[in-house]
């Protein structure tokens, strides 16, 4: 319990400061200390912050962006759901660790450019499969809004997410991949993550945004490693 709140916190304030970060950080611990709390408790804890920072930062919004990305998450979160039925319980820890890991490297090594609508749909479906499966979707998303804005990046990101989580748990939820029970430790959570999202608050306009991502990234590779290896 001590590990979560200290885990979630530190993830509401790296999110809420750059736009990414939660579940590349929750995700890992969450799979060490229990793989059950996967992916329900992470998609279940971004929905208040994500809440959040999409209204903080409603004014920077790219609804165009958000709407391709939105569309095609949605369209691709059965399979999501369908990965969930192939990997066998005992294998999701391994498949979380190698989604977090490629998914780390991939939007490190990205070059810069200028997303459109085949980067907006193609972030959307990938978020969409590995969101639905492990509870991480952020580096797709993060890799079509690194060049801009930091206020863009997060609003648009958080909308983004906040759909796609509600869809993906109500899914899970209605085939049977889901527990309502597992939603008791996001509840007990709560603190922690509102101690996160507030601390957010007061430095998120002050943050260079690519090198907190460039952090996160980094961490997700160490993490994703740890929980690959982890008995």
């Amino acid at each position: 319990m001590a590990v979560l709140a200290v885990t979630v916190a530190v993830a509401a304030f790296v999110q809420g400061s750059s736009g990414l970060g939660f579940a590349l950080i929750v995700a890992p611990v969450a799979g060490l200390l229990d793989p059950g709390l996967v992916p329900v408790f992470v998609l279940a804890s971004m929905i208040p912050l994500n809440a959040y920072v999409a209204w903080r930062e409603r004014d920077s919004l790219d609804l165009r962006g958000a709407g391709w990305i939105t569309a095609a998450r949605l369209a691709a979160t059965p399979g999501g759901l369908m990965l969930l039925w192939v990997i066998p319980d005992r294998s999701l820890g391994l498949f979380v660790g190698a989604a977090t890991v490629l998914a780390a490297v991939v939007s490190l090594a990205a070059p810069a450019f200028t997303p459109g609508r085949g980067a907006y749909v193609a972030a959307g479906a990938v978020t969409g499969l590995t969101e639905t499966a492990t509870g991480v979707g952020g580096p797709p998303l993060a890799l079509v809004y690194q060049h801009r804005p930091p206020a863009e990046l997060r609003s648009t990101v958080a909308v983004c997410f906040l759909v796609g989580e509600v869809a993906s748990l109500a899914l899970l939820f209605a085939t049977g991949q889901g527990s309502p029970a597992q939603l008791g430790w996001v509840a007990l959570l709560l603190p922690a993550l509102a101690v996160g999202a507030w601390l957010s608050r007061l430095v998120h306009h002050r943050l260079d945004a690519r090198r907190t991502r460039q952090f996160v990234l980094a961490f997700a590779l160490v993490s994703g490693a740890v929980l690959m290896l982890a008995p």
